[in-house]
């Protein structure tokens, strides 16, 4: 059960960046050629290969209970980040995030920005590009990387779910060349976030010295606990929002 819940935490916490990391590359490459664009992205890979490379190993060094506590407390901030906004956003205080409006913004930013060459490459794409896959690829790194920190096996587990949420957006983009407008973001951040504060709440309760009754079977009863008291929230907020709505009126 730990290491599905790691697999589809690390998967679709990577799968949703990817989306967004996507949008803006295929706005760019489609409306200013794909040479400067792809060399962004090429060169935003490689600054994140060499982070994961530098911070992986450094995370070995540090002991158990310490790097569990620290693990936790960055999932939990991670997470309640994602929960806090798809809560908003499935209560109507907050509009819902349009990757195909992203997508056409970007379109018509890139046609109005002007052209300027450094080194034979169109710098607009290139920035844009390198920008948009440095940013997205960061939250996706530093997530994957505080999974694979738990030195339960999680390393292949978390690795191989980035490399598969990688190897779906980008054929899947390049085989359609639109935004992924259609997949539902907002429930996919809820289900991460859930994962994530699971998580960060088992991990960092470990490494402060606490023992779970049931071990590994206490994820599930977490995660449950999350989900109802997030679920109520989105309730309690809708309701707060009609009955503001219908004051007004």
């Amino acid at each position: 059960m730990r290491i599905a819940l790691l697999f589809l935490a690390a998967f679709l916490a990577s799968g949703v960046e990817m989306v967004e990391a996507l949008t803006i590359v295929l706005a760019v490459g489609i409306t200013r050629g794909w040479r400067s664009t792809l060399i962004g992205v090429g060169a935003a890979a490689l600054v994140l290969a060499v982070v994961v490379a530098a911070l992986g190993p450094a995370l070995t060094l540090v002991p158990i209970d310490a790097l569990r506590l620290v693990v936790g407390g960055l999932l939990l901030a991670f997470g309640l980040q994602w929960l806090r906004k798809a809560i908003l956003r499935s209560s109507g205080y907050v509009a819902l995030h349009d990757e195909a409006g992203i997508y056409e913004r970007e379109r018509a930013e890139a046609q109005r920005a002007g052209h300027v060459e450094r080194a034979g490459v169109d710098w607009y794409s290139f920035t844009l590009s390198f920008k948009g896959v440095l940013l997205e690829g960061l939250e996706v790194a530093f997530i994957v990387i505080t999974f694979a920190a738990d030195k339960g096996g999680s390393v292949v587990v978390t690795a191989g779910a980035a490399a598969a949420a990688l190897i779906v957006v980008a054929v899947t983009g390049v085989l359609l060349r639109v935004p992924l407008a259609r997949v539902p973001e907002n429930t996919l951040k809820f289900v991460v976030g859930l994962l994530l504060v699971t998580f960060g709440t088992f991990w960092g309760a470990e490494g402060a010295g606490a023992a779970w009754p049931g071990e590994d079977a206490a994820i599930p009863v977490i995660l449950a606990v999350y989900a109802a008291v997030s679920f109520a929230l989105v309730w309690l907020l809708r309701r707060e929002r009609l009955v503001a709505a219908g004051a007004e009126t």
